[in-house]
């Protein structure tokens, strides 16, 4: 296999750009195929269920107005417009609801955001299910490198993950483009030089940009590839030079990481999968608070007290005075203590817990305010290998029952099953797609790489079904490996 250390040492850029030019399907390991095509159905599922949100119907009414024509396809309409747009509407679709895949090593991230680069781009190319593949695989290589890369945190600094999209996914739509690798190091300068994200999108009262600055991101590395493959240059030191990356997002960054390694292992094979439409860090008490809740038969009346015990960032982005009076999704959604409050009135935390009847509903107003967040310093020693919390519930006679968990269900540590993953699928798909026209896409998926055409994949993905409902629940499955 070709690696990082055949590239020039002039820039980091041109290491990345060379190695993913020249990675083929056949390099690529038999799980990190499996994992694509998971993660694949997850996030059209994700796209499914997005379709029918309020403020994906809005971006939809814009693009109608400003998109050109072209060849790749938006989901759920069907209509083909140029590449550009459709990774914004699909992107959109895919991060909204907040239940695509999640992975936290320093930065948290949602590398699937980047998957309709690749979508686009491919259909864009007529590129088959293998090339697809390799673009999928490209984006969480990159994007979960960048995570790991930054030291503290971009988060940590004020600013949003999305910044580092924009780096990455000028990469995935490049290689679709089947760009040289001197067009995708261009590609990279030009997206990531006019594209950083302020954290004032997940900090506090929380609006619909929260979920859009990540497609925003995957729609400017689409655009940067489509500059570059005419010629467009951009600055090549994005990342390691005067007034790049690590220069501006100081003050330490293990850049080393960005390419070490390259094709030894794949982190595709090391993301998580969301079993909850919330934020990454209240999958585990949600876990916790359900296992409890469940295993005890407590009843939200006989229920005195929920004590949490997770990191500061927790106490601090998840429990401040507006996480206690949500009134949006996107707020509720990103609020510890009303997800809690929704695991202990309806047992379970799904897409239909987040209209906003629901978000008003007063048996779950009741709870909220038994909720109690503790950052605890211990716990923010194991992190973020162990994403571990300490539940404690009190009730009203005095007794209590405590929980400590140390990763949540979807962790690759704990993966959702394939059973799991299509149930997941199918209850977002319900409204958008008949059980036929369901049953065609997850054969396409799990097949993808015999796919002759990524738009005959896309074309699956219009909506059959007349009138659209609001995402079911998932059913519990039994866990089964496909």
């Amino acid at each position: 296999m070709a690696t990082a250390q055949a590239a020039t040492k002039a820039t980091i850029t041109a290491a990345m750009s060379r190695w993913a030019a020249g990675l083929q399907f056949q390099q690529l390991s038999r799980d990190a195929v499996y994992q694509a095509k998971r993660f694949l159905l997850d996030s059209l599922g994700c796209a499914l269920g997005g379709y029918q949100q309020h403020d994906v119907k809005i971006a939809l009414e814009v693009l109608d107005e400003t998109a050109g024509a072209g060849r790749a396809t938006v989901i759920g309409t069907g209509r083909r417009v140029d590449p550009v747009s459709a990774s914004l509407a699909n992107a959109l679709m895919i991060r909204c609801m907040d239940y695509n895949d999640i992975y936290w090593k320093q930065d948290p991230s949602h590398p699937s955001d980047i998957f309709p680069a690749a979508l686009a781009c491919c259909e864009r190319a007529k590129s088959d299910g293998r090339e697809l593949i390799v673009g999928l695989v490209l984006g969480h290589e990159f994007e979960m490198r960048f995570c790991e890369a930054a030291f503290p945190g971009i988060r940590e600094r004020g600013w949003h993950h999305a910044t580092l999209t924009a780096f990455a996914s000028p990469i995935v739509a490049g290689r679709a483009l089947r760009l040289s690798w001197e067009q995708i190091q261009h590609a990279i300068g030009i997206s990531a030089s006019r594209h950083a994200t302020l954290g004032a999108v997940t900090a506090g009262k929380l609006t619909m940009m929260k979920n859009t600055v990540d497609p925003m991101a995957t729609q400017s590395g689409v655009l940067a590839a489509l500059l570059a493959e005419r010629g467009y240059t951009g600055p090549e030191h994005v990342v390691d030079g005067k007034e790049g990356l690590a220069h501006c997002f100081g003050p330490e960054w293990k850049l080393h990481l960005l390419t070490e390694g390259l094709g030894d292992s794949w982190r595709i094979t090391q993301c998580g999968m969301k079993a909850f439409p919330t934020e990454a860090l209240t999958h585990t008490p949600i876990s916790a608070t359900l296992d409890l809740v469940r295993e005890h038969d407590l009843h939200p009346d006989d229920i005195q007290k929920v004590q949490i015990r997770s990191l500061a960032r927790a106490a601090d982005i998840l429990s401040d005075p507006s996480k206690y009076d949500p009134h949006t999704k996107e707020t509720a959604d990103h609020s510890l203590p009303y997800v809690i409050a929704a695991a202990l009135a309806d047992r379970q935390v799904t897409p239909l817990q987040f209209t906003p009847e629901k978000i008003m509903d007063p048996k779950i107003r009741e709870q909220l305010r038994k909720v109690e967040v503790i950052a605890d310093p211990e716990i923010e020693k194991v992190f973020p290998a162990l994403q571990r919390v300490v539940v404690t519930i009190r009730r009203k006679d005095g007794r209590e029952f405590s929980r400590q968990l140390d990763f949540p269900k979807g962790d690759p540590r704990n993966p959702l099953s394939d059973v799991e993953v299509e149930e997941k699928f199918a209850a977002l798909a319900e409204g958008v797609l008949s059980e036929r026209a369901q049953k065609k896409v997850k054969d396409a998926v799990w097949g993808l790489e015999k796919v002759s055409s990524v738009s005959k994949l896309m074309a699956l993905l219009k909506s059959d079904v007349k009138t659209r409902r609001k995402p079911r629940a998932a059913k519990s499955g039994k866990r089964k490996r496909r």
